[in-house]
């Protein structure tokens, strides 16, 4: 599934759904989803043709809760476990054997599915970290933007950081970027010995040169201001091919990317989505307070992926 349009400003989230639509759901374990968010998610993404669920949680559980928010479950396949920490490793199974081709979180703590995913013997890990990406939607932005990472990795060093925005350059590429623009964020744009955050954006940017990190054109350290806007740059006297056009940003640590994403979401009306990337399937990461679209982007990026498997390499 190869996307031969831009995504239309403004409805970019819906247009990765309908790109998924076209083509087949995918096999997805969903973990623990015993709630009314985590089951109806799964369900209403099913009813969309995104996904094929696996409930994978305590059976009764699961059948009272279906029960009580009118929710048909009986054509989906449900594996009865005894509770949130079998599940998550019962879904991980699943996925090693081929079984399913993705992850979904449902009512369980984020950190105990991640567990059982980078296990040393029984998980999904590559020799990638584990990182999450926002994928938003902002209404004076032109194209959609990726925040990374905002979720797993709270003060990544230089290598973790070179992870995270590879992971972020694969899943671009799923999403048919053929070469993202990556800005590594700062407080400021130049190098300067006592901001440690300019010296890793400088340190990724030769990295980029010297082929440690491949598929993206880099630049950093950026200001915010003038990594999504040119006339920022050329204000500060800035030339950068990623100025006013970057596809990702890189945050420092997971403060301030997750800062950024909640102040775009809930000052700038942004739309958002996100996903878990690094393992050898995507993992649905979404929050308790996520709307209906951002559960049904989420499913969606996650095809996009499944169906690029290089990309999960």
């Amino acid at each position: 599934m190869i996307l031969t349009e831009k995504p239309p400003v403004h409805n970019q989230l819906e247009f990765f759904i309908e790109e998924a639509v076209k083509s087949r759901p995918v096999r997805t374990a969903v973990v623990h989803p015993v709630e009314r968010n985590g089951l109806k998610g799964a369900i209403e993404a099913a009813q969309r043709g995104l996904i094929e669920p696996i409930l994978v949680g305590p059976e009764a559980k699961i059948r009272v809760t279906a029960e009580r928010e009118s929710l048909d479950i009986s054509g989906y396949q449900l594996i009865d476990v005894e509770h949130s920490h079998a599940a998550a490793e019962k879904a991980v199974d699943l996925v090693r054997e081929a079984k399913a081709e993705t992850l979904m979180k449902g009512d369980l703590g984020t950190s105990e599915l991640l567990n059982a995913v980078i296990h040393k013997t029984r998980g999904i890990r590559t020799e990638r970290r584990l990182s999450h990406t926002f994928v938003l939607d902002v209404p004076n932005y032109h194209k959609p933007l990726m925040i990374t990472d905002a979720a797993i990795n709270v003060t990544p060093d230089l290598l973790v950081k070179r992870d995270i925005v590879q992971n972020a350059i694969n899943f671009c590429h799923a999403l048919g970027i053929e070469q993202p623009k990556v800005a590594i964020l700062a407080a400021v744009e130049t190098v300067k010995p006592s901001m440690p955050s300019t010296i890793d954006a400088a340190a990724l940017c030769k990295m980029t040169d010297r082929g440690q990190i491949t598929g993206a054109i880099l630049d950093g350290p950026l200001a915010f201001d003038n990594a999504i806007s040119q006339q920022a740059a050329i204000d500060k006297h800035i030339s950068s091919p990623v100025s006013g056009d970057a596809d990702i940003l890189l945050a420092p640590d997971l403060e301030s990317a997750n800062m950024i994403a909640k102040q775009l979401i809930y000052l700038a009306d942004a739309k958002s989505a996100g996903i878990a990337l690094g393992a050898k399937a995507p993992i649905i990461l979404n929050s308790r307070s996520d709307g209906t679209l951002a559960r049904l982007a989420s499913c969606a990026l996650a095809s996009h992926m499944v169906l690029h498997p290089e990309t999960l390499k």
